[in-house]
């Protein structure tokens, strides 16, 4: 398996078309910034998306933001989360969230933010229930944080 930074591979337009196949609302919604051009200027600059491969086969995705979808100065955040079927149940997405959280550590920052309905799945993986706020959209989401790490 490897990780890859989705803006610094040459096979772009691949992996953009296996995210295509992902069926989740969310999916679509990142497809759209990314055909807009919009990822960086909704999400922040210094946003990374961040690919788990395994040769050409796409298993898992997330993105490491400046920003996510509430009203906070709290940074950064961990998003659009997500593992394909066949590749759910190994807790290979622990992979992906280790990689931005070292990424957020080289960055000088101590904590990772991540909004979510999913109760129960985040723990696994160091998250801790902070709170609950309304997404721009006004609906009420779950924040978790948990702490950085170089290691």
């Amino acid at each position: 398996m490897e990780i890859i930074d989705f803006y610094l591979s040459p096979k772009r337009e691949y992996w953009l078309n296996k995210i295509r196949l992902c069926e989740w609302r969310a999916g679509a919604y990142l497809c759209q910034l990314i055909d807009n051009e919009q990822f960086y200027s909704v999400l922040g600059e210094s946003s990374r998306l961040l690919l788990l491969t395994e040769g050409d086969k796409l298993l898992s995705f997330c993105a490491l933001t400046e920003r996510d979808q509430v009203d906070t100065e709290l940074t950064p955040w961990i998003g659009f989360v997500y593992t394909f079927p066949e590749a759910r149940g190994r807790r290979i997405m622990g992979r992906l969230i280790n990689e931005a959280s070292h990424i957020a550590a080289g960055r000088g920052f101590d904590t990772l933010w991540l909004t979510t309905d999913h109760v129960g799945l985040y723990e696994k993986y160091g998250f801790e229930f902070v709170c609950m706020m309304k997404e721009y959209s006004g609906e009420e989401t779950r924040i978790y944080k948990k702490k950085t790490s170089k290691e």
